[in-house]
């Protein structure tokens, strides 16, 4: 839960501003797109599989270049 005390003098803009930086960088908003709708588990472990693939992809192509 993400918490946000005004300071003084401080115009609604910049609070506002302040506010969706720390939405951003607490994950909530990743968390909401992600649970906005239903994945099944078979498609949660392809999407896994695949990222890992790249991953390991990408280190075997930067493991020859060096």
């Amino acid at each position: 839960m993400v918490k946000l005390l005004v300071r003084d003098k401080e115009s609604i803009q910049e609070a506002v501003r302040r506010f969706r930086k720390l939405v951003e960088r607490s994950g909530i908003k990743k968390e909401m797109r992600r649970r906005e709708y239903y994945e099944k588990p078979s498609e949660t472990k392809r999407r896994a599989r695949l990222r890992a693939e790249r991953r390991s992809k990408r280190a075997r192509l930067m493991n020859k270049a060096r």
